[in-house]
């Protein structure tokens, strides 16, 4: 049991990032359907990444040179996995005007410039965002984020299906193995990364963030139910980038008394 979900969690790793996992891991669609409940863990290992770097860094430089670089250091681990699929959406939603185009569309590799717009948002947000959270606090701060904000597209898995048909999807589409609904029991496994990531921040603070993004979750999944019926590969990685941003925003806030 132990040796198949220690295998699940590097089939997790070598699936949504670029970083090297033992060849002898292998891989299927039934490993990855079952690794899909380690996506936060996989959170806690770039955030993690980021955490490091901008810890090193702050001896070095200013806060805005830390940010920049923990961004850089989490880009190169996941490819920019998460961001392509926000493009994606974007360009999508914003340029489609039935489900058949917008799916054509989110498969297409070029980018368009809803997607070039949101990217620009999606990094300068984050840039600003983090910018702004107390020096302390920062690395716990990128930690909790990339792991909540990881959670997140497991809740899409959990409660709604697949937009594509096989003939749309086709043998490559990079979601194909995760087409089978998430467990609420694997869902609740999930649920506890958050929970440990989030500990050492005030607890304020930590709700308002997963308060927010939890809102910005529930209003990305109902567009893409409502002009899909459902979710993609793109629309996932579009959910991560959304819920962590918000749970920054939701970090910062300062709520009237």
């Amino acid at each position: 049991m132990l040796r198949r979900e220690f295998r699940a969690c590097l089939a997790a790793i070598g699936f949504f990032t670029r970083l090297p996992v033992p060849a002898a891991v292998g891989y299927s669609a039934d490993l990855l359907q079952h690794a899909t409940r380690w996506l936060p863990a996989v959170g806690l290992l770039v955030g993690g990444i980021a955490a490091l770097v901008c810890l090193a860094a702050l001896q070095l430089w200013q806060q805005p040179v830390a940010v920049l670089l923990a961004m850089v250091a989490t880009l190169l681990a996941t490819g920019a996995f998460h961001e392509d699929g926000l493009a994606d959406t974007a360009d999508g939603l914003g340029g489609g005007w039935d489900k058949a185009k917008i799916l054509a569309i989110m498969k297409d590799s070029r980018v368009g410039s809803y997607g070039v717009v949101a990217l620009w948002l999606a990094l300068s947000g984050k840039f600003v965002l983090l910018c702004a959270v107390d020096r302390s606090l920062l690395p716990w701060a990128l930690l909790a984020g990339h792991v909540l904000s990881r959670f997140a597209p497991l809740v899409l898995l959990a409660t709604m299906d697949y937009a594509r048909t096989d003939d749309q999807a086709g043998q490559t589409s990079k979601s194909r193995p995760l087409t089978a609904r998430l467990s609420f029991g694997a869902l609740a496994f999930a649920a506890l990364f958050p929970l440990l990531a989030a500990w050492p921040l005030p607890w304020p603070q930590a709700l308002a963030g997963a308060g927010l993004a939890a809102l910005a979750t529930l209003w990305l999944m109902a567009k893409c139910r409502r002009w899909l019926g459902g979710y993609t590969g793109d629309c996932l990685g579009a959910v991560q980038q959304v819920a962590e941003i918000a749970f920054y925003l939701g970090l910062l806030a300062h709520w009237p008394a």
